[in-house]
């Protein structure tokens, strides 16, 4: 007795979430900067296998899964922007931007003490980083060069200056987050 094609087809689905679920999500998580986006990859990874007309005709199921998940992470960083340090900020009433306390001219001796504080802090959360995306944020935010300036300085690509100034962007804005709170409390 055969068993059913759309069973069968439901069995193979099944046993390779059950097989590679676990070290596939783990592989995008390595890849992606939240939760949410390894597990918004990884359904789109099932259904696109789901998707396959034949799946008896992909040899190697964990090569394809895997080949898949990288380019829906490379596909994923395409559409993302790079970000600037403008999205430090919290959005709130005041719209106070962490980029403006830094590069603001002080109103009082007050504004003056609060951004030399902004200042040694964004330097303390920069010292934290390794040295290439400290490089890709301070060339960018502070230098002013572009992505593509900074490829041909380096001969590295642009996404790779991309990537290392998301890394540097996400670590200080966890960094500041404290100290732009306690500041939007005063």
């Amino acid at each position: 007795m055969s068993v059913p094609l759309a069973t069968k087809r439901e069995q193979t689905i099944t046993t390779a979430m059950n097989t590679y679920g676990k070290r596939l999500f783990s592989f995008i998580r390595s890849r992606v900067p939240s939760n949410a986006d390894a597990e918004d990859i990884l359904q789109d990874v099932w259904f696109q296998f789901s998707k396959v007309l034949q799946l008896e005709t992909v040899e190697q199921v964990s090569g394809w899964l895997f080949r898949v998940a990288r380019n829906k992470v490379t596909d994923r960083y395409r559409k993302n922007q790079p970000d600037l340090l403008d999205d430090l900020q919290e959005t709130g009433e005041e719209g106070l931007f962490i980029k403006e306390i830094l590069l603001a001219d002080p109103l009082s001796p007050g504004d003056e003490e609060l951004k030399e504080l902004f200042w040694q802090a964004l330097f303390d959360a920069l010292d934290e980083l390794p040295e290439a995306q400290r490089q890709a944020f301070v060339w960018n935010e502070l230098e002013d060069q572009t992505f593509q300036e900074m490829a041909n300085r380096s001969g590295e690509s642009i996404k790779t200056w991309i990537s290392r100034k998301r890394y540097a962007v996400l670590h200080l804005r966890k960094k500041l987050q404290s100290l732009y709170e306690e500041f939007m409390s005063d």
